[in-house]
C-alpha cells in the first residue's frame, strides 16, 4: 500500500510498488573537493523499444524449469513488503500532493539519482531536494555546486548534476517541463538509461512497456537460470526474460525481484538456507 509523500521521510538516512500511479492522474552534506572516478566499462547492447515487434520463433516457447514454482515462493518471501525499495523505493520519493507534470519530474529524477546508489542514500537526496522545491525551473535556477552538495553521497554524484542539469534542460525546451512519454525519447536524454527508461514509463505513465532490469534483477534471473544462456549486461537479461515471461508479470517482477535480492539473494554470500527456493534452484549448491 502506498504511504504517501511522506515516506522519504520515514528512513534515517534516506523504490515497492505505489497503488497510485501517475499516469492516471491528469541541508545538504559537504561536498569533497576529489571526485570519485566513473571507469566502469559497459558494452552497447541495442535497446528494443516497446514499439519493436519480435518475430514469433516456430515450436514451443522455451521457459525455465520450475519458474512457477520458484516465483510463488519468493511471492511469499517477499509478502511482508520489508525491504529497503518497500520503503524507499523511487515509487515513493516524489510529492503525491504535486501536479501530475512534476510528480513524473520527480520520478524521473530519483531515477537518476538512483543509479549505482543504495535506496536509502537515494531518498534522503530525494528528501533533501524536494524541501527546496523539487521542479523543473528550481532546477535550471540551481547552481552547480548546490544541486552536488544537495544530492551528495549519491553514487557518481557530480556525473549526476552534469546529466540533471542537461536533461532538465531538454524538457524545458523540447517537452515543456514534462518527461518523454515513450522509452525511446526517454533513453535520448543524458543520464537515462533502459532501465531507468522502463521504470518511468511504469511508474509515471502507468504503461508497462518492458521489464526494468537492474543489478539484482540481473543477478537473480541469471541464479536461477530464467534465461536460456548466461547473459553479462542487465540489457541482454531484459531482451532474453522478454521473450518468455508472460507480459502480465512484466510490471511485478521488478518490485519482487529486486526486494529478494536486498533481503536474501545477496549479490555476496547468498542466505540460501533461509530461501524457500533452496531444493530448486540450480545456483544454491554452489553457496
Amino acid at each position: 500500500m502506498y504511504r504517501a509523500a511522506a515516506m522519504c521521510a520515514a528512513a534515517p538516512g534516506g523504490g515497492g510498488r505505489a497503488t497510485r500511479r501517475l499516469g492516471a492522474a491528469t541541508a545538504g552534506s559537504r561536498v569533497p573537493s576529489a571526485a570519485p572516478r566513473y571507469s566502469r566499462r559497459t558494452r552497447r547492447v541495442p535497446v528494443a523499444y516497446e514499439a519493436e515487434t519480435r518475430p514469433e520463433s516456430p515450436g514451443p516457447k522455451w521457459e525455465p524449469e520450475n519458474w512457477r514454482q520458484q516465483l510463488e515462493r519468493i511471492r511469499e518471501m517477499r509478502r511482508h513488503r520489508d525491504a529497503p525499495v518497500d520503503e524507499m523505493g523511487v515509487d515513493k520519493c516524489y510529492d503525491t500532493n504535486a501536479p501530475p507534470q512534476v510528480m513524473r519530474y520527480q520520478v524521473l529524477l530519483s531515477l537518476m539519482l538512483s543509479s549505482q546508489t543504495k535506496d536509502q542514500v537515494t531518498s534522503a537526496a530525494m528528501l533533501r531536494l524536494r524541501q527546496r522545491g523539487l521542479t523543473v525551473d528550481s532546477i535550471l535556477q540551481m547552481d552547480d555546486a548546490t544541486l552536488g552538495q544537495i544530492i551528495y553521497p549519491v553514487g557518481f554524484w557530480r556525473n549526476k548534476v552534469k546529466y540533471i542539469k542537461q536533461t532538465t534542460a531538454i524538457l524545458k525546451q523540447n517537452y515543456g517541463g514534462d518527461i518523454p512519454s515513450t522509452v525511446e525519447d526517454l533513453v535520448k536524454l543524458p543520464g537515462v538509461g533502459p532501465k531507468m527508461a522502463h521504470l518511468a514509463m511504469n511508474i509515471a505513465w502507468n504503461s508497462v512497456t518492458g521489464i526494468a532490469v537492474d543489478t539484482h534483477v540481473h543477478r537473480i534471473t541469471n541464479r536461477l537460470k530464467w534465461v536460456k544462456k548466461e547473459t553479462r549486461y542487465p540489457e541482454e537479461t531484459r531482451v532474453a526474460l522478454e521473450d518468455w515471461l508472460p507480459r502480465d508479470l512484466w510490471r511485478e517482477i521488478n518490485w519482487l525481484l529486486v526486494g529478494f535480492g536486498q533481503q536474501t539473494c545477496l549479490p555476496v554470500n547468498p542466505r540460501c538456507k533461509e530461501c524457500l527456493n533452496q531444493d530448486i534452484c540450480p545456483a544454491a549448491k554452489r553457496f
